[in-house]
């Protein structure tokens, strides 16, 4: 067989890696680089047309561990970036931004079995939806607000937040931060009227854990006017909203999380595989609930005295659903996390009280 028919049997699974990868080295090195190569491109191809972005589909495959498949990503991207205009900013900056693989290369087995692994993980992913147009589309505006200094004031505070040890401190910088993104979205709401809608931004949710955490971005995306759709499958949640909801909520739930992981790490038990496990498991959930809980109440009492503005914001989280709607028309909710620790459960409640409000 030719290297190209080796491949695509690969491909289908009509032809085992390894027995395929065994074929490979027989073939002549040139015409297996040749027809690896425009596989490859073909599947980034039709990957970066159909909506994947460069960060989202270096995170996906950079999950799987191997640093050889995450680099050919990131070049991948690149190239794709150069060949094509126009070409979307957001799209060019995510692709600038891959890191570059600056280690030693591999011996030629190690790159040809990255290679081929790639493949066959890059034939598995779906279309997703289109958020920000791939290079050689047509450019659309992008929504967005104008005042960033406040969102670097929010972040200043969320730093502080995440780097004191102290309870208290990190309480009031977090509750802090949430009041500053309710004054906001007021200002936003009462000012002149301008051509604002709701929009899409897709953010990655890490393993271990990954359910309980998209918990917690779900809790904190509806205490800021959000929606979010969770994919377990793919890694991240599509959080619907307007634009200086989904910065802030991006904000905040990056924070949250890294306060969350500091205070379970301090609170765990000392030994026990499965009591771990089902400590955090069951802190995470809590957590989530009680931080959806003290944002709410937060935002709520920002919120008071501006009776005015609820018909505004019922329209604007009607857009906000319709937005969902149209791209995701049937979700399924999916089945809340069990809570096998007491233990976790009460310190992940400790631990929400202690990141965010009185």
């Amino acid at each position: 067989m030719s290297a190209r028919e080796i491949i695509d049997s690969v491909r289908r699974g009509a032809l085992d890696f390894e027995a395929g990868l065994d074929a490979l080295t027989g073939v002549p090195a040139a015409e297996v680089d040749a027809a690896i190569a425009d596989a490859l491109e073909s599947e980034f191809d039709r990957l970066f047309d159909n909506g994947w972005q460069p960060a989202e589909l270096h995170r996906v495959v950079a999950r799987r561990g191997n640093p050889i498949e995450a680099g050919l990503v990131a070049v991948a991207a690149r190239d794709f970036a150069r060949s094509r205009t126009p070409v979307d900013e957001r799209w060019r900056a995510q692709a600038e931004a891959l890191p570059a693989d600056r280690g030693r290369r591999p011996d030629r087995i190690t790159v040809l079995d990255a290679q081929l692994s790639l493949l066959t993980e890059l034939r598995r992913l779906p279309a997703i939806e289109i958020l920000v147009p791939p290079p050689g589309t047509p450019l659309t505006t992008v929504p967005h607000h104008e005042d960033k200094r406040i969102l670097d004031r929010v972040r200043a505070l969320l730093a502080k937040a995440e780097k004191t040890d102290f309870a208290a401190e990190a309480e009031a910088y977090s509750a802090k931060a949430q009041e500053l993104i309710t004054r906001y979205r007021i200002e936003e709401i009462t000012a002149p009227a301008v051509d604002v809608t709701p929009f899409a931004r897709r953010i990655g949710v890490d393993h271990p854990y990954e359910n309980e955490k998209a918990s917690l971005l779900d809790a904190v995306s509806r205490a800021n006017n959000c929606r979010t759709v969770w994919s377990p499958e793919l890694g991240f949640s599509t959080v619907f909203g307007f634009d200086a909801d989904i910065d802030a909520v991006e904000l905040l739930y990056t924070s949250l999380l890294v306060q969350a992981n500091r205070a379970m790490t301090r609170d765990e038990p000392a030994k026990g595989k499965a009591r771990v496990k089902a400590f955090r498991r069951s802190f995470l959930v809590a957590y989530a609930v009680r931080i959806g809980e003290r944002l709410r109440q937060t935002a709520e009492r920002e919120m008071a005295g501006h009776s005015d503005l609820l018909p505004v914001l019922r329209d604007r989280d009607v857009q906000v659903r319709a937005a969902m709607d149209r791209v995701f028309p049937t979700t399924v909710r999916t089945r809340s996390s069990r809570v096998d620790s007491l233990e976790g459960w009460e310190s992940g409640r400790a631990a929400a009280d202690e990141a965010q409000l009185r």
